[in-house]
């Protein structure tokens, strides 16, 4: 947790942060106080670094915000939120809320990486079975062949040769699959492969459909914050527009802030552009003409959570029986090409 090693918190980082602080300033102790008890519990050595400098900050600045953002590693949307409860009073309430609403972020990541992962093991196992039999059962096979007095043909020898190629020139195999596990890293870390890939996989209903749940989620998750801090539907708006990815669904919210700029209804604007799907945007409506938008929004954020859950099983228990059943068809043809013609051979000795 230091600003050398983290340049900002993970999300679970951040809801085991805000919870702690927020059980303290329940408790009438104050947000310096607070850091001195937490500085005094911790054991980790990184934890004891970086509250030993939001502690020395606060001693200067006086200023529990200014102390985060001197740190350099909470997210600006906490940053932002700290300010709001400070200037408004209510710090132990805004820091509860961020406990919860970083620790279901920290829940739908690690949703997604259960999600992405088990797919991605799958098939490097079945590239990695595919490349034992091309590569070293093959050329047994060919022996076996030769010692009966035949040779391979049509698909079988086509593998054979591939294996062959493999074997004579590894390196440049593990030059081309180095390449790939960079060309991998660069889509999901770096900011340009992360606007790429999403780019590319909105291109699908399916994967449109989650990504707009996903964005959803993230907006009404803020929205419900930024309403209990009290303030008005186009500064949570502003406050709230960053937390979605860029792209056609951040655009809408863009249109959706220009609206309300110009005097439109909070509820309208985001019915207008299809922010929520009906259910959710009658639900809005009612509860902003009921004043209660912001227990709305909250009610909003968990069935999105669930519906993602759902959608990310489904997918999974879509994905799973396809990758066994490939591996299965492809290892079996494999082995076929080479069976067949030997059963053959065999039986006419």
């Amino acid at each position: 947790m230091s600003s050398k090693s983290l340049p900002t918190l993970s999300h679970a980082e951040a809801a085991s942060f805000c919870s702690q602080m927020a059980l303290i300033l329940k408790s009438g102790i104050s947000s310096l106080e607070g850091i001195s008890i937490m500085l005094e519990d911790t054991n980790e050595l990184n934890e004891k670094k970086l509250l030993t400098q939001i502690y020395e900050t606060m001693i200067r600045t006086g200023n529990f915000h200014e102390s985060l953002t001197a740190a350099k590693v909470f997210p600006d949307y906490l940053l932002q939120m700290v300010k709001i409860g400070e200037q408004t009073g209510k710090l132990d309430e805004v820091m509860e809320s961020l406990a919860d609403y970083y620790e279901r972020e920290a829940n739908l990541a690690q949703t997604i990486r259960h999600a992405v992962s088990y797919p991605l093991i799958m098939a490097v196992m079945m590239a990695f079975v595919i490349l034992v039999l091309i590569t070293k059962v093959m050329p047994v096979f060919y022996q076996v062949f030769q010692q009966l007095g035949s040779e391979m043909t049509g698909f079988s020898r086509m593998l054979l040769l591939t294996g062959e190629f493999l074997n004579r020139h590894v390196v440049l195999f593990l030059g081309i699959l180095a390449a790939l596990v960079l060309f991998l890293v660069f889509l999901t870390k770096s900011a340009k492969g992360q606007t790429v890939t999403r780019a590319f996989f909105y291109r699908f209903s399916k994967t449109r459909e989650l990504s707009d749940q996903i964005s959803a989620y993230r907006f009404s998750n803020g929205m419900a914050l930024t309403l209990s801090s009290g303030l008005t539907p186009d500064e949570c708006l502003q406050q709230t527009l960053l937390l979605t990815e860029p792209g056609p669904f951040r655009h809408r919210l863009d249109t959706c802030l220009r609206l309300v700029s110009e005097g439109e209804e909070l509820c309208h604007a985001l019915l207008e552009q299809k922010i929520f799907t009906d259910i959710y945007a009658r639900m809005a409506v009612i509860g902003s003409k009921t004043g209660v938008l912001d227990e709305v929004m909250h009610t909003i954020s968990m069935r999105y959570e669930t519906d993602i859950d759902e959608n990310f099983s489904g997918m999974i228990a879509k994905v799973e029986p396809a990758l066994v059943i490939a591996l299965s068809l492809i290892v079996g043809g494999i082995l076929l090409s080479v069976m067949l013609p030997l059963m053959g051979i065999l039986s006419s000795l």
